[in-house]
């Protein structure tokens, strides 16, 4: 059991939640006060996506990104920044006859464009998706090859950022491994287990502990579920000595019929996590245990 746990929050993602929640932040203002709501509510992180404030769809614009970290920074808020550099990694498949003809949802492109922004901010942490996954039940794919993603890791320990292993699957595990192997990760690596994504590993407790079992010693680890699953993932998180996630990326409802807010995610978490007889972390004390520089 962990009992002093680091709560990450997610504020909006890329996915296709606007109109299906009256407040997904969208332009660069709102993620930045979801950013700084979630701090105020208890969370040492912010996980950052950026999304076209004319559009509401996720977007690459280092512009935007910028603005973003800005505003938080201008706050004067204590929260460590996570950047996301999923980005730039999706290929929808074209119709059977035609599977070349990629679809309009297809935004696909090198590993190292995927990490412009983080080249340009320095952000205390991004993302890195560690493979390829079917996403839903239509062609849509995400794209992580082995050799893209010795590039990515190589370039972002060249840039002195921490790398956050998002791992949907135990292949992805596997791989992230097989990289810090290889040299091209730092300890204390940082996990982030993925679950409930169709279609990768459930957000069950068989599945949380088979990867919880592959993660190496000395490592950091966190773990999230989506939709119904993400505060029942928190407590079974915390049992299994990780660190949580929550956000509207993730989960839309603090309960059923009842829009969420990122601070009252972030809120619930904390109060289940207390109740567990754990304390949550603050971003000082979260620095020091993820070992990021000050």
């Amino acid at each position: 059991m962990n009992k002093n746990v680091i709560i990450s929050c997610a504020v909006t993602g890329s996915g296709d939640s606007v109109g299906k929640h009256p407040n997904i932040p969208v332009t660069p203002q709102q993620i930045a006060d979801a950013s700084i709501e979630a701090a105020n509510a208890g969370a040492a992180i912010a996980h950052i996506h950026v999304r076209n404030p004319e559009t509401g769809k996720g977007s690459r614009d280092n512009e935007l990104y910028k603005e973003v970290v800005s505003r938080i920074k201008d706050s004067g808020t204590n929260v460590i920044i996570n950047l996301t550099s999923g980005m730039g990694g999706d290929i929808e498949i074209g119709p059977e006859d035609d599977l070349l003809n990629f679809g309009s949802n297809t935004d696909f492109v090198n590993a190292l464009e995927r990490l412009s922004h983080v080249e340009e901010l320095l952000p205390d942490i991004c993302s890195l998706d560690c493979g390829t996954l079917n996403f839903g039940d239509g062609n849509m794919i995400y794209v992580g090859t082995p050799e893209q993603l010795r590039i990515g890791a190589k370039r972002i320990q060249e840039l002195g950022v921490k790398p956050e292993l998002e791992v949907f699957d135990t292949g992805h595990l596997w791989f992230a491994n097989q990289m810090l192997e290889e040299g091209l990760l730092d300890q204390p690596s940082l996990f982030q287990i993925c679950l409930g994504i169709p279609y990768g590993a459930p957000a069950t407790t068989g599945s949380m502990k088979n990867m919880v079992d592959m993660i190496p010693e000395g490592s950091n680890w966190g773990a999230f579920g989506i939709g119904i699953n993400q505060m029942p993932m928190v407590a079974q998180a915390v049992l299994l000595g990780g660190n949580v996630r929550v956000g509207l990326e993730d989960n839309l409802y603090l309960e059923k019929g009842v829009y969420a807010t990122n601070g009252s995610l972030v809120e619930k978490a904390g109060t289940i996590i207390n109740n567990l007889g754990s304390n949550v972390m603050g971003p000082d004390e979260a620095r020091i245990k993820l070992g990021l520089k000050s």
